[in-house]
């Protein structure tokens, strides 16, 4: 099989975080590239959404980055909140079978 050669440019500690990553999972640079072009061509576009965040998103991303405006719960509380979302969400459909 031919290959083609890639160029690119990036941070060097981003490419140094990158190639940690790589290196946990067991994926080469080339490879990590490679399965990322048969995402690109399987969805016909990039396998994620790209876009710019709103102002209030943008705002609770800084409170998050900055511990403001958080909740703790535990583990369990938040097993029993989902939990009764799943609940409720059956007593919902419940009138539509």
């Amino acid at each position: 099989m031919k290959t083609s050669i890639i160029n690119a440019r990036v941070e060097p500690e981003l490419k140094s975080q990158v190639e940690k990553i790589f290196q946990e999972i067991g994926l080469s640079a080339t490879q990590a590239i490679t399965l990322f072009y048969k995402q690109i061509v399987f969805y016909k576009g990039l396998p994620f959404d790209v876009k710019i965040p709103n102002s209030e998103t943008e705002i609770a991303i800084k409170d998050a980055q900055e511990n403001r405006n958080t909740t703790n719960i535990t583990l369990q509380e938040l097993e029993d909140m989902i939990n009764a979302r799943i609940e409720n969400s059956k007593e919902f459909h419940k009138g539509y079978e």
